[in-house]
């Protein structure tokens, strides 16, 4: 890592603890910043503030006011999901301190290249398959797969050397949040109406999403998806080399598919179907990565072993197991309409669905097309039970049950299934009626699945 003077002295306020704060702070003093830490969190649900604390770092736990700014801040470094309306950051706004976020800590000291992914949908998948197809073949250093994803970037950063290759996934969120991040590879893999709670306003969203490319040159590349005029028209606000990718547009350059047919500049690299992870929006993923891949000097073959035998992130359509013919799948990732959407298109057997959680004002009315020709039975919980009901009525599906939670879906839905079909966990719906974020939802249905298809084989 770069040993930067840019910190050496400065008072530094960490907004936010988790992985990314704690990693953050430490790397701020490694750098000679006088670091502070806030949480709202009390610190006995902390269990990294000892350790901070013993390293001679500031901590203040228990609450998150604007009076903490009076200790007289020269920068601050904010947790991405801490909204620009908190009290803190608002007067850190007002106050005109510089606030970034930890991804452009991480570029401002890593000596190693950086692929940087952002998106609606998608990101999470992308990143993993450009991340494998990196480590394929090679002679020096490694891929490492950081950010958005779960993994700190700053922690990431200060063991990357020259040689590595760190592939970051980018939210909204925390690209709002950079000044200096450089991505030499960066891909859109496509923007829909996400967050607006958090931007509020579509326009903010993507002007967010764009930020990806606002410091790249002509000697990177922008990878973006084609499929749509709005994602090909933001790609003009780019100075980099734009590498389009497209499943279903005719382009001639990029990656894209033709008659089933994965293509890179003419160049044929494999047949669609041979992408172990199913789904349309797979496809578009794995042409992402082709991209990205190509750019960066990768053989068919490192491409293809990857991509022939990957079979998904957690969360993110991803099959479970398969019990009496039938095919569980959780996507517990699809927090919106369009991520249920593409869910449902990847799938040619009837489908289960199971689906619902925290309304958010919308009905669901789009997603009346994929309900109408690949749902045949729909288990609905959560606080949206009631507007994917009348949505799956209008759609003509007739087998429509509500239950509780997702611990009496998983039994219903078996019941409702037959032998062919793919019961499918794809919400369309943040989790935050019932639980604390999508991960633990879809643990939650990957036991009730093992504890279900248990019992099946216990009565064999």
């Amino acid at each position: 890592m770069k040993m930067i003077d840019d910190y050496k002295g400065k008072r530094v306020l960490v907004l936010g603890a988790g992985k990314s704060g704690t990693h953050a702070a430490e790397l701020l003093q490694t750098l000679g910043a006088f670091v502070t830490l806030n949480d709202s969190k009390p610190s006995d649900q902390l269990p990294e503030v000892a350790e901070l604390e013993d390293r001679g770092i500031h901590t203040v736990t228990g609450k998150q006011t604007a009076d903490i700014l009076d200790q007289g801040f020269d920068l601050m470094v904010k947790n991405p999901g801490i909204p620009y309306d908190n009290a803190v950051v608002a007067r850190a706004v007002n106050d005109r301190l510089p606030i970034i976020t930890e991804v452009e800590l991480a570029a401002q000291i890593t000596d190693a290249q950086i692929v940087g992914v952002t998106g609606s949908n998608g990101k999470t998948t992308t990143v993993t398959m450009i991340t494998k197809i990196l480590n394929q073949e090679r002679q020096k250093g490694h891929a490492y797969a950081a950010g958005n994803i779960g993994i700190s970037a700053t922690e990431t950063a200060m063991k990357a050397t020259a040689d590595d290759t760190i592939v970051m996934e980018l939210s909204s969120f925390m690209l709002l949040g950079i000044k200096k991040l450089h991505p030499h590879v960066a891909v859109l893999t496509n923007i829909f109406s996400n967050h607006l709670d958090y931007h509020k306003t579509r326009e903010n969203y993507v002007n967010a999403k764009m930020r990806i490319t606002m410091n790249q040159t002509a000697d990177d590349f922008f990878v973006v998806n084609f499929d749509d005029d709005e994602w090909r028209q933001l790609s003009k606000r780019s100075l980099a080399t734009v590498v389009p990718f497209a499943r279903t547009a005719d382009i001639n350059r990029g990656a894209y598919e033709k008659n089933g047919k994965l293509y890179y500049n003419d160049e044929f690299i494999m047949n669609a179907n041979d992408i172990k992870v199913p789904g349309q929006q797979n496809v578009e993923n794995a042409l992402a990565a082709i991209a990205a891949a190509k750019i960066l000097g990768k053989s068919n073959l490192a491409i293809t072993n990857v991509l022939e035998t990957f079979t998904g992130v957690r969360h993110r359509l991803q099959f479970v197991l398969e019990s009496d013919d039938r095919r569980f799948y959780n996507d517990s990732k699809a927090t919106d309409i369009e991520a249920t959407q593409t869910a449902l298109e990847g799938f040619d057997q009837p489908v289960v669905l199971l689906a619902g959680g925290l309304d958010r004002g919308y009905t669901f009315d789009k997603l009346i097309p994929q309900f109408k020709d690949h749902v045949k039975a729909a288990v609905l919980f959560g606080e949206t039970a009631d507007l994917l009901e009348d949505s799956l009525q209008k759609a003509g599906v007739e087998q429509i049950t509500k239950v509780k939670n997702i611990d009496e879906a998983v039994p219903v839905a078996y019941h409702d299934s037959a032998e062919g079909d793919v019961i499918l966990l794809s919400p369309a719906n943040a989790s935050w009626d019932q639980f604390k974020t999508f991960e633990e939802r879809g643990d939650e249905f990957i036991k009730d699945v093992e504890k279900l298809t248990l019992k099946q084989e216990a009565h064999e």
